[in-house]
């Protein structure tokens, strides 16, 4: 028996404005501050505001890109399960993981619960943070994207897109904190 993919949900204001291509490429340079941002953190209802880790902590932003609650990009997918097993890693090491979604709160509680994620998920339906870190944009969505940020909220690491290289590994990442 045949079964259909479920694409309802997918056409929608933010699919249309992220429909054209734009390259994964920024000006964002190692050792410059980056943009902050405030935006709902689903996984544990609060609100997020980057500028709260300054002088803290390090930070993590690993953008990843869900087309909605039922459709998650296939290079992105397994990115995300990696970096939720891998959570711990992070914070034993005093380093906050921050995951931006382009999905709205409603699609990113259901993914929240769908995936049992520990990280924070950070709702950004406009792709405004998206858009202030240049991550590129294909097809409907932000492209995925990583940056490693100090406790200053300096750039410290990135990595953009590609076909040949999707996302960081959770090795690379975890490399880039230890060399903070």
């Amino acid at each position: 028996m045949l079964t259909s993919t479920d694409f309802s949900g997918l056409l929608n204001q933010r699919f249309l404005n992220n429909f054209f291509p734009i390259p994964a490429t920024n000006a964002l340079v190692k050792g410059m501050v980056t943009p902050g941002f405030e935006l709902p953190d689903v996984t544990n209802g609060r609100t997020v505001k980057l500028m709260d880790f300054r002088r803290r902590r390090p930070v993590v932003l690993a953008f990843t890109r869900i087309f909605t609650e039922k459709q998650y990009c296939p290079f992105c997918f397994p990115h995300i399960k990696a970096l939720n097993e891998h959570y711990e890693d992070f914070l034993d090491r005093d380093v906050e993981l921050l995951m931006i979604t382009s999905t709205d709160v409603r699609q990113s509680k259901i993914v929240v619960r769908d995936l049992g994620l520990k990280m924070p998920l950070l709702s950004d339906p406009g792709c405004k943070v998206f858009r202030a870190y240049q991550t590129g944009q294909a097809l409907g969505a932000p492209l995925p994207a990583q940056f490693v940020l100090n406790k200053v909220g300096q750039l410290r690491y990135k990595h953009l897109f590609s076909f040949l290289d999707h996302n960081a590994s959770v090795e690379r990442l975890l490399e880039a904190v230890d060399r903070i």
